[in-house]
């Protein structure tokens, strides 16, 4: 299943208060064609994807591809990087300092699959992986697990070929689960979000995990990893 959030843009709607006019729409050309590159590198990247997800399908059991999300992320959000990271809104640093312009987020059913597409990922010559952070061996502070790379994708354009940088995102249904609520929470909730509450999100973070290594275990046939608990007697019940 693909999940598709491709944000198309055009001159008409593109605003940046505080610019002079000519300033303005410069920059505004050139977001345009910012979005149209890396809209064009997504989708290279998001056909790879569908044929691997296509093969496993129709010559495997089954596919280690639970379903695909992908994304251009949004002009307010590549200025809001910038700005927060000390640089100046100008075309040439969104190319250089953001490199999540083109998000896919590839959702596995076990930590295996993720392992194997990342190796199906490395080893192939079309992409070239110039990052990669396992957020899975090593959580964030707040409990959050992925695997993250950036590839370099080629595409053909009228100027020539231009190599540009998508962020692939490869979780677990259960990590996916745990990042959607912990960001539910965390920023869109109404309440105040306190110390407490983030330490009960690592700790279910914790738990998730050991749900997906159990889980594996499972699928693989292998012996259980916890201490198997007796169930209670009558007594235990009244």
């Amino acid at each position: 299943m693909m999940v598709e959030k491709i944000n198309q843009l055009s001159l008409h709607n593109i605003h940046l208060p505080g610019s002079t006019p000519q300033k303005e729409t410069e920059l505004a050309q050139g977001m345009v064609r910012v979005n149209h590159l890396y809209r064009s590198a997504l989708k290279i990247a998001v056909a790879q994807m569908e044929i691997l997800d296509e093969e496993f399908a129709t010559l495997n059991d089954r596919s280690p591809i639970h379903h695909i999300e992908y994304r251009i992320k949004t002009l307010d959000s590549i200025v809001e990087k910038l700005q927060r990271r000390g640089h100046e809104v100008t075309i040439d640093n969104i190319y250089a300092y953001v490199q999540d312009v083109a998000g896919i987020r590839i959702i596995c059913n076990y930590l295996d699959d993720i392992y194997y597409l990342r190796s199906l990922l490395t080893r192939n010559e079309s992409f070239r992986v110039i990052q990669e952070v396992d957020y899975i061996k090593t959580p964030k502070p707040s409990g959050y697990r992925s695997l993250h790379l950036i590839v370099e994708v080629p595409i053909v354009i009228s100027e020539g070929t231009l190599h540009l940088p998508v962020e692939i995102q490869l979780r677990t249904i259960a990590m996916d689960m745990w990042a959607s609520l912990e960001h539910e929470l965390r920023y869109k909730s109404s309440r105040a979000f306190s110390e407490a509450d983030a330490k009960r999100l690592r700790l279910c973070s914790e738990a998730v995990f050991e749900v997906d290594r159990e889980m594996q275990n499972i699928y693989k046939g292998k012996q259980a990893e916890y201490e198997e608990q007796e169930p209670a007697g009558e007594d235990a019940k009244e």
